[in-house]
């Protein structure tokens, strides 16, 4: 029998009452699965629903094989050995005891068949890209990249029949991204993958789409998945123009139905009242009208209403993935405007940019580098929140730094409410004016941000900066697309091109830098900020 995962009737709800799932069904077979939806879907608590780490309300999870779990957030304890953090070090201590000439049979008992485990581990280990890592070494020498490998790690060393990942690339440089890709690409077993990486999803060999609350199966990678999705959405929307078309034919039908019946009523009014044929017969006709008017109403009006109805299910069919729309004249940039200089810098936790490094005009600006190597501490030197070692950072105009723990929020207030701090100037109509731009429209404008989903919490971030007063002249995002779900990219991707600021952008994810159109690349390596061409983009930074 092969390993599945079966999932039968499930229903979950968060302890506020907001509902997840609701009966839902779903199988995962053989092969690599990317389950992907926007953000909130679910797809994260489908994930530990499967791994055991939570309880559905209702239904039934049964999984045909051990079940190996990498969330989306892991923390390992620091002071934990390699050893430990990989679950050999009980075999692994047995292993050197009975070299060292203790022959206790608990020794044995503990290595069971399990005699080449740290040749298995250090092989593991290297196909990971972390043959260098010691297994007496603690975490806490190891990058977090690092550690996300070691977990993944952990997990291979067991050989489980089920592999759940979640979000595996966030946080994790390129050089480590592409080590993930090369285990996930020589899977055997079952794996669900949830992401929001492309370069990930193109390895899959079927996307599961989880929409408001039911999947839908496509078959190939995330480009079919793509393509198969355009094709559905472009005849929805056909659809919904036929659905429109039809119920405007049936309340003309309708109308004019109506109009027929009230002469008709108005000519035997007057029959009667001229009383040209006998009473009873004039009667007779008058009910037998009636009757006649009355079917011929109900049937129009049946057809209208399945004509609601058609229209109803045509505009759900259709997705509603809105672009941020920014309209931000002030934050213009003319090319040439000196906007960022930087002189013989020396970063606090290590690093420097040597001689001077201007940013002008509306240029935007990919901060390229491994886990560790001080992009984000060059950004908030940058922005203010450190204080160099030496040198100097001059910014020329008005400038908003996006970190990516997205801590510009006050949990506490609303979204309305968090805008309104960085433009204390402006209106309540003026601030909901410009959410709207954001898709904060109506009453989501009063959730409170500790509320939001990750990508609404993002799009809220976003929309405060971007909304401050001085507008900014520079925008500094770190990891930006961390923790987004595809739909939120292409809105962020959007909300970027009508930015006629300039733009500093750390990321890992190659393919949205060249959507957001970059003009210059920095890399930041071994301690020193350098400029790179387009084509050494293939360095495993």
């Amino acid at each position: 029998m092969s390993t599945s995962i079966t999932c039968t009737s499930l229903s979950f709800a968060w302890p506020d009452g907001t509902p997840v799932f609701d009966d839902l069904q779903i199988a995962f077979g053989p092969g690599r699965t990317g389950l992907v939806g926007v953000n909130g879907s679910g797809k994260s608590t489908l994930l530990k629903l499967i791994a055991g780490e939570i309880v559905p309300a209702d239904g039934t999870v049964r999984v045909a094989g051990e079940v190996g779990y990498l969330p989306q957030n892991v923390t390992l304890d620091t002071g934990l050995r390699v050893d430990e953090a990989l679950g050999i070090a009980g075999v692994r201590a047995a292993l050197h005891a009975i070299e060292a000439g203790d022959v206790a049979e608990e020794h044995f008992t503990a290595v069971g068949d399990d005699w080449d485990v740290e040749e298995r581990a250090r092989a593991t280990l290297g196909e990971l890209g972390l043959g260098h890592i010691d297994l007496d070494r603690t975490i806490g020498e190891v990058s977090g990249g690092e550690s996300v490998l070691l977990r993944l790690a952990a997990l291979l060393l067991r050989r489980p029949d089920v592999l759940l990942l979640d979000e595996p690339t966030n946080n994790l440089d390129l050089y480590a991204r592409r080590r993930l890709y090369d285990a996930v690409a020589s899977w055997s077993g079952v794996m669900v993958v949830v992401s929001h990486d492309r370069e990930l999803l193109e390895l899959v060999d079927q996307i599961a789409d989880l929409h408001s609350g039911e999947v839908t199966w496509y078959g190939g990678n995330y480009s079919a998945y793509e393509e198969a999705l355009a094709t559905e959405q472009e005849a929805a929307e056909r659809m919904v123009r036929v659905a429109e078309a039809d119920l405007k034919k049936q309340k003309r039908e309708l109308v004019d139905a109506q109009v027929k019946l009230a002469r008709r009523r108005k000519y035997g009014q007057k029959m009667y009242e001229q009383k040209r044929e006998p009473k009873i017969v004039m009667g007779a006709r008058k009910r037998a009208a009636q009757e006649s008017a009355g079917k011929h109403r109900i049937l129009h009006e049946e057809r209208l209403a399945e004509a609601k109805e058609r229209l109803d299910d045509a505009v759900e069919a259709v997705r509603d993935e809105d672009e941020i729309r920014v309209e931000l004249p002030y934050t213009s940039v003319p090319p040439g405007r000196n906007v960022l200089t930087i002189q013989d810098l020396r970063l606090r936790y290590g690093g420097e940019a040597g001689g001077v490094l201007d940013l002008r005009g509306p240029e935007r600006i990919a901060l390229l580098g491994r886990n560790g190597a001080g992009k984000t501490t060059l950004l908030r030197t940058i922005a203010g929140e450190l204080e160099p070692v030496a040198g100097e950072v001059t910014a020329h105009v008005p400038l908003r730094f996006l970190p990516q723990r997205l801590d510009v929020l006050d949990d506490g207030l609303t979204v309305a409410e968090n805008v309104a701090r960085f433009a204390p100037g402006a209106t309540n109509n003026r601030v909901r004016a410009r959410l709207a731009r954001f898709l904060f429209r109506g009453a989501r404008a009063d959730q409170p941000a500790g509320t939001l989903s990750g990508g609404e919490r993002f799009r809220a971030a976003l929309a405060a900066l971007m909304l401050a007063e001085p507008a900014p002249q520079l925008l500094m995002l770190d990891e930006p697309t961390n923790n987004l779900d595809m739909a939120s990219v292409r809105q962020l991707t959007t909300a970027l091109e009508s930015y006629e600021g300039a733009l500093i952008v750390a990321s890992h994810d190659l393919p949205f830098l060249d959507s957001i159109g970059i003009t210059r690349r920095l890399l930041l390596e071994d301690g020193k900020l350098r400029e790179i061409t387009t084509e050494a983009v293939g360095y495993p930074f």
